[in-house]
């Protein structure tokens, strides 16, 4: 797949600039956010979780903690719909819990624009045409996002993934960065339960193949 000048020199470039720069006027955000979560939620402040990125290379992806650690009598965690608080519910809807992920897209792990970087274990239920989401850099917002986040199914997402890694333009970006603001501020299809709207894409893909089975 020809990439353009912008997709393999440019993008990196408006990366760095864009990170370093909302790094620097949101410190002040960041650091009052991480004390908050520190006092409301505990140690760590930041949740980090493996992700795969570019080439299917897998990184430590950065959040704000969202989620107590309580556990049930056998210290087993209890489901996340009982552990995330009203507080992580806030940091949720407003997205700053996503901010710590500027510092992987100025270290290079992700870009401003591209494929939302989901689950390990989604990766050996992609199709061949899925699988192209991983030719380009993961995102801190994308083409899915900005035409329904996770309210989308699986397979609209997806799509959208592989059609924004075959057409990557400057426009097309500079399009989806102010459309990620508008609805940022609009907060407009930001799931806070993400289980409640977004199955799980193994489970999901399993049990297609399962009924396909049982199909004369």
């Amino acid at each position: 797949m020809k990439k353009g000048i912008y997709a393999r020199y440019g993008k990196r470039v408006l990366d760095v600039v864009l990170s370093g720069g909302a790094l620097a006027v949101l410190s002040p955000v960041l650091a009052v956010t991480a004390v908050l979560v520190r006092v409301r939620l505990g140690k760590p402040v930041i949740f980090c979780q493996e992700r795969p990125g570019k080439n299917e290379r897998i990184f430590k992806m950065y959040k704000f903690r969202t989620m107590t650690n309580a556990c049930d009598k056998k210290g087993n965690l209890l489901p996340d719909e009982k552990r995330l608080t009203p507080f992580g519910s806030a940091l949720r809807k407003t997205s700053l819990d996503e901010l710590p992920e500027l510092f992987n897209i100025f270290k290079g792990d992700m870009s401003i624009v591209g494929p939302r970087p989901l689950l390990c274990s989604y990766l050996p239920y992609y199709t061949e045409r899925e699988k192209l989401r991983h030719s380009v850099m993961p995102g801190l917002t994308g083409l899915a996002q900005v035409n329904g986040r996770n309210m989308l199914a699986w397979d609209e997402r997806l799509e959208l993934d592989a059609r924004y890694a075959e057409h990557i333009t400057f426009l097309g970006d500079l399009h989806i960065i102010l459309q990620t603001v508008a609805k940022v501020f609009a907060r407009e299809g930001i799931a806070v339960d993400t289980a409640a709207v977004e199955p799980n894409l193994a489970e999901e893909r399993e049990a297609k193949k399962q009924r396909e089975q049982r199909t004369p």
